[in-house]
């Protein structure tokens, strides 16, 4: 069906773009909600950087609300807090929060909130002592690794240096962490408000990133894990250079084609609520494959990570992003790298070199 709109069941406007519907009409603004499901609503805050917003969610449970994600710990983030607790959460209390993974979009405000309403955590276990990992690191100084790590990667003196000095920043956009959390794990069930919900893990994008699945209607809180516009950053860090993050992503969206069924309603972290997972899936591993078939062609000529940019991103890499344009250049590098389809030397400086094996195993 070609790009177009209509009207959904329950009135609103409905849009087909490139084989996903978006059911919704545009985004809820600042202290706004919109009800996408029974006992669900979808809110948005805003953040200052280029992917300007996430998406957070509050399910209701009970006399109060599980709320699932949390934004930056910014001044102007606990502000809007404000006005969604006052507003469109009529004052409730917040019976327990939920993070989908660790990044400070997704837990920056979860101990302000878990300490405000004495509420628990609940996190899978590699993504809650990540983020205790990576807050103890806030303020310490760079570890020479990651110096080691970057400069194999291409980078130049100033560069490296610009790495050291912005070292251990995690810690600027999180509160906190409670010092205990509940578990969530492959396959285990949450109950919220009585009803069911399927704990369905995905790795790549980070460790152990928790989508959760009412089965009993099919809606899908997806966080970063399926985005309806844009692929989650995948990235090789200073901490496992040697790491297959990419081999981890492809995996689990292939795993995912096998569990959701077409008709759930996806809730991403980021975008719209949409349906067409499958299609969804298939579009994010078709373009990773894509993006290792330009990058063997550029391994012709020996190259630096920092050097394969252009065969991954459609935009220039500018100093904001570089370290995690990086650090998905490396994953791509790794993912062929490990299955015998590039080599890697490191010369006198401290620099490596790909070069695509002609004779690798096919994709």
């Amino acid at each position: 069906m070609a790009d177009g709109v209509a009207l959904s069941d329950s009135g609103r406007t409905s849009r087909e773009v490139r084989g996903l519907i978006y059911p919704f009409g545009p985004p809820p603004g600042s202290g706004e909600a919109v009800e996408v499901a029974p006992d669900i609503l979808w809110m948005r805050l805003a953040m200052p950087i280029a992917l300007n917003h996430i998406n957070v969610y509050a399910v209701r449970d009970g006399e109060g609300w599980a709320l699932v994600d949390t934004g930056l710990d910014l001044a102007a983030t606990r502000e809007e807090w404000e006005r969604l607790l006052t507003g469109p959460l009529e004052d409730r209390p917040v019976t327990r929060v939920i993070c989908t993974h660790m990044h400070p979009d997704h837990i920056g405000l979860a101990g302000w909130l878990c300490a405000r309403f004495e509420a628990p955590l609940e996190m899978a276990r590699l993504e809650y002592v990540t983020a205790r990992m990576l807050l103890a690191d806030t303020g310490q100084a760079a570890p020479e690794e990651g110096a080691v790590f970057y400069r194999a990667a291409g980078w130049d003196d100033a560069q490296v240096e610009g790495y050291r000095t912005g070292y251990g920043q995690f810690g600027r956009f999180v509160s906190p962490m409670p010092a205990g959390f509940a578990r969530m794990r492959e396959g285990g069930r949450v109950w919220i408000g009585g009803q069911d919900w399927r704990v369905v893990v995905g790795e790549g994008h980070s460790p152990e990133h928790a989508c959760l699945w009412r089965e009993a209607d099919g809606i899908v809180l997806g966080g970063d894990q399926i985005l309806p516009k844009i692929s989650s950053n995948v990235s090789v860090w200073p901490t496992e250079p040697d790491a297959d993050p990419l081999g981890d992503w492809l995996a689990s969206l292939k795993r995912m084609k096998t569990v959701f069924p077409d008709e759930v309603l996806v809730l991403p972290s980021h975008g719209e609520p949409f349906r067409g997972v499958q299609a969804r899936l298939e579009a994010l591993i078709r373009g990773h494959l894509a993006a290792l078939k330009r990058l063997e062609r550029t391994l012709r000529t020996p190259c630096r990570a920092v050097d394969v940019f252009p065969a991954l991103f459609a935009r220039p890499v500018g100093d904001g992003v570089r370290s995690m344009a990086t650090g998905e250049s490396v994953a791509h590098l790794n993912y062929l790298l490990h299955r015998g389809r590039a080599s890697r030397s490191r010369d006198a400086d401290g620099v490596d070199w790909w070069t695509a094996n002609r004779q690798g195993p096919a994709a």
